[in-house]
C-alpha cells in the first residue's frame, strides 16, 4: 500500500492539496481561472458552486482525467505531474464518482481487486485480498460482505464498494462527486459517518455537493466557485447556507420558500390501482391509487428507480398502463386506451418531464420551436396552412420576460441556452397554457440556486390560482417545501402518505425503504431512525 508524508523539506505539516493557478479552456469557454485552493491533511473539505462553476472541471484535472492548461499540482507539499487516473492512484488519490464504476456481476471482493489483482498466480492475489478488505472493512466501519454480488447490493452499499476500491488502492485522499443524490436520508448520515471514521484515521475527504445542508453538517472547510473563479474559502462552523448561497449566486437567495396554506377544491385527477410495465414486461408502478385536487400541491417522493419515472410518463400519457384507471376532472383519460399525450394537452394536463432532453425539449432547435413543441396546431400559431412566425417569436418573447429566460432571444438555438434557461423556457411553454393539472418532473434538476427560487415561486402560484399540481422530485428538501400532501414510492408501489405537517427527513426516509408509515412516524418520534 502507498503510504503519504505529511511533512516536507521544512518539517512544517503540507496541505493534503494544494493547486496553484490551475487554468483550464474547452474552446471559448474559460471552464476554471486561476484557480488556488489548499486542502488540508486530515479534514473533510467541501466544494460548492452552481453547475457549470467548475468544480468537476477541477476535481477531473487533480484526478488526472483532464490536464490544465497551466497551474500546478501539489500532493503532501510535492509537485506532481497527474496525467491520468494512474498517476494520481500513486500519489494516493481516490474518487468515487457520481456514476458507479462497477460490475454487477462480480462480487464485491472482485470488483475492488478489478485492475490490480498482483501476483502471476490470481489465487494468492485473491487471498491477500479478502484479508486486506477484511482490515479495511473493519478499521472503516463498512460493514459488507465480499462475497455478496455487486448487483444485489442497495446503492448505498454500491457506494460503499466505490470507497473500498479507492481505500484497497493506497488512498489517502477521496474525492466523492456529489455522493448523496442516489441515497435515503438515512443512507447519507450512514455515508457522513464512514467519512469522519476515515477522516479521524488520518485521511482527507474532498466533497463536492449542491446540497448546502450536507456542507454545513459534514465539512470542517468550505471553497465557493462561481463562474469558473475561485470566490471564498471557508471555516464551515463560520459560515452559513445563506451566505455560501449569495457567494454561489452573487446574491441573496431565499433559501426556504414561503407559502401560505393551500386550500384544496375539488377532485381533478383520481388514480386507481394504476399498474405500469416497463419494456422488459416488468411491473415498475403497483397498484398506484391516489388523487390530486383543485388547489394542491401532491408530491412524490423516493429514491431514483422506485417507479416515479413511470407513473409520470403513464399519467403524460407517453406510457400506456397495463391495469387501472386515471380519470381527470371524472372523464375516463387512462393512457392506452385512445388517450395519448397530445389528447391529455388538449384536455388540460400540461407535462414538464422529468428529462428534458430527451423528453421536452429539441436542443436542435429555436427557442420559438422549442416554446410551442406540443401546441403547434394551436389557432394562434397558424397562418392559413402555415405556420405563423411572426405570431410564435412574439409568444416565445412573451414567454421569455415572464419566466426570466436569459438570453431573451427566441432565434437562439436551445442548446445554447444553460440548464436552468432551458428548464424555465420548458415551464413557461406548459404553465402559460393555463393547464387545468400540472405534472412536473424534477423541475429544478441540474438547476441552478437562483433559478430554484423562481422556478419554485411558479409552482405555488399555480397552485394558489387554484390548479391541481403533481410533483415529482428526488430532492426531499424541494417535496417538503412544495407539497401539501406527500406520497411516498418503493419498489413501484405508494407506501403511504404524509402531510407536509407531518413530513421530516426520517420519516419519509425510513418511508422511502420501505418502512410502514406509521411504523416510520413512531421510530422518528421516538428518534430511533
Amino acid at each position: 500500500m502507498h503510504q503519504m508524508h505529511g511533512a516536507g523539506e521544512t518539517g512544517a505539516v503540507q496541505p493534503a492539496i494544494e493547486l496553484r493557478g490551475i487554468d483550464k479552456r474547452f474552446g471559448a469557454v474559460h471552464a476554471n481561472k486561476e484557480i488556488d485552493l489548499k486542502v488540508e491533511k486530515g479534514t473533510i473539505h467541501g466544494i460548492v458552486g452552481e453547475n457549470g462553476a467548475g468544480k468537476s472541471t477541477l476535481m477531473s484535472i487533480l484526478y488526472g482525467f483532464y490536464q490544465a492548461d497551466a497551474g500546478t499540482i501539489h500532493v503532501d507539499g510535492k509537485l506532481c505531474d497527474i496525467k491520468g487516473s494512474e498517476d494520481a492512484i500513486a500519489v494516493g488519490i481516490g474518487m468515487v464518482h457520481q456514476h458507479f464504476m462497477l460490475v454487477e456481476t462480480f462480487s464485491v471482493l472482485e470488483n475492488v481487486i478489478l485492475g490490480v489483482e498482483g501476483g502471476a498466480v490470481l489465487r494468492d492475489g485473491v487471498d491477500k485480498a479478502r484479508v486486506e478488505l477484511k482490515r479495511l472493512e473493519r478499521e472503516y466501519a463498512l460493514d459488507i460482505d465480499p462475497d455478496a454480488i455487486v448487483g444485489d447490493l442497495s446503492v448505498g452499499l454500491q457506494q460503499r464498494v466505490e470507497i473500498l476500491k479507492a481505500l484497497y488502492r493506497g488512498a489517502e485522499i477521496l474525492i466523492l462527486d456529489e455522493p448523496t443524490g442516489v441515497l435515503t436520508p438515512q443512507e447519507a448520515d450512514h455515508l457522513f459517518r464512514i467519512l469522519n471514521t476515515l477522516k479521524e484515521q488520518g485521511k482527507t475527504v474532498v466533497l463536492i455537493t449542491h446540497k448546502l445542508r450536507e456542507i454545513m453538517a459534514a465539512t470542517d472547510n468550505v471553497s465557493v466557485m462561481r463562474q469558473g473563479a475561485m470566490v471564498a474559502d471557508r471555516k464551515t462552523a463560520q459560515t452559513s447556507p445563506e451566505e455560501l448561497s449569495e457567494l454561489m449566486v452573487g446574491r441573496k437567495v431565499l433559501l426556504r420558500l414561503e407559502k401560505g396554506a393551500a386550500n384544496p377544491g375539488a377532485t381533478v385527477l383520481a388514480v386507481n390501482n394504476l399498474c405500469v410495465d416497463n419494456a422488459q414486461g416488468i411491473h415498475k408502478v403497483k397498484n398506484a391509487t391516489f388523487t390530486v385536487r383543485a388547489g394542491e400541491i401532491v408530491g412524490v417522493a423516493g429514491v431514483s428507480g422506485n417507479g416515479q419515472s413511470e407513473l409520470l410518463e403513464a399519467l403524460g400519457g407517453i406510457r400506456a398502463v397495463c391495469e387501472g384507471s386515471v380519470t381527470l376532472n371524472d372523464q375516463d383519460v387512462t393512457p392506452g386506451k385512445g388517450v395519448d399525450a397530445a389528447e391529455l394537452r388538449r384536455r388540460g394536463v400540461a407535462h414538464v418531464p422529468e428529462d428534458r432532453h430527451r423528453m421536452a425539449m429539441v436542443t436542435g432547435f429555436s427557442a420559438k420551436e422549442a416554446a410551442i413543441l406540443g401546441y403547434e396546431n394551436d389557432p394562434a400559431y397558424q397562418k392559413g396552412p402555415l405556420l405563423d412566425w411572426h405570431a410564435i417569436s412574439d409568444a416565445t418573447a412573451h414567454m421569455m420576460s415572464e419566466f426570466d429566460v436569459r438570453p431573451d432571444n427566441p432565434d437562439l438555438k436551445a442548446a445554447n441556452f444553460s440548464g436552468g434557461n432551458q428548464q424555465k423556457l420548458v415551464l413557461a411553454r406548459e404553465i402559460m397554457r393555463d393547464p387545468e393539472l400540472l405534472l412536473v418532473g424534477q423541475p429544478t434538476r441540474g438547476v441552478d440556486i437562483g433559478a430554484i427560487e423562481f422556478i419554485h415561486k411558479r409552482i405555488v402560484a399555480m397552485r394558489d390560482a387554484g390548479k391541481a399540481v403533481l410533483l415529482v422530485s428526488v430532492e426531499l428538501d424541494e417535496i417538503m417545501s412544495l407539497a401539501d400532501r406527500i406520497l411516498v414510492m418503493c419498489d413501484g408501489a405508494i407506501i403511504g402518505e404524509v402531510s407536509a405537517a407531518e413530513a421530516n427527513e426520517r420519516v419519509l426516509g425510513l418511508m422511502m425503504a420501505g418502512v410502514d408509515p406509521n411504523e416510520a412516524k413512531a421510530k422518528a418520534a421516538e428518534g430511533q431512525a
